[in-house]
């Protein structure tokens, strides 16, 4: 990874509107992962929730401080599987306290698969003329 010479967005005023940069849609969830990169050449390794998913990137609530641009190993518990899905390469996009989110690098076939039954099984899309509470899980979710 290059030197950067943007300053790194931390905090939540300077985040207005990055919640909505990730393309495609979000499926909120509640699950564990592990995360572990390397930090100002200190290793990083914290444990922490998947709070929503896309098929490009991921929201989570982490127990350890982390900063954008850092790239990251996931070993995420998602559910159905019984080992954690293994994402080797990540980057932190933005932080705001403990919450941040990451892109997605390159993923192997199998992970791209994993991640895709989960989206095609669980993702919510409103109905164009009915109330936002009702969904329709139909839809396919390209990667």
């Amino acid at each position: 990874m290059g030197p950067h010479t943007a300053t790194p967005i931390t905090t939540a005023a300077e985040l207005t509107g990055q919640s909505d940069r990730r393309l495609g849609n979000r499926t909120p969830t509640l699950f564990s992962l592990l995360y572990s990169g390397m930090d100002s050449d200190q290793m990083l390794i914290g444990d922490g929730i998947v709070t929503d998913l896309s098929p490009n990137g991921i929201g989570i609530c982490g127990n350890r401080s982390v900063t954008p641009g850092i790239e990251m190993a996931l070993f995420i518990d998602l559910p159905g599987l019984e080992e954690p899905l293994c994402i080797a390469q990540s980057r932190v996009s933005w932080v705001t306290g403990h919450r941040f989110g990451v892109e997605l690098g390159s993923l192997k076939l199998e992970e791209k698969k994993h991640l895709q039954f989960f989206l095609r099984d669980h993702i919510t899309y409103p109905e164009a003329n009915s109330d936002l509470s009702n969904y329709s899980r139909n839809k396919e979710v390209p990667l």
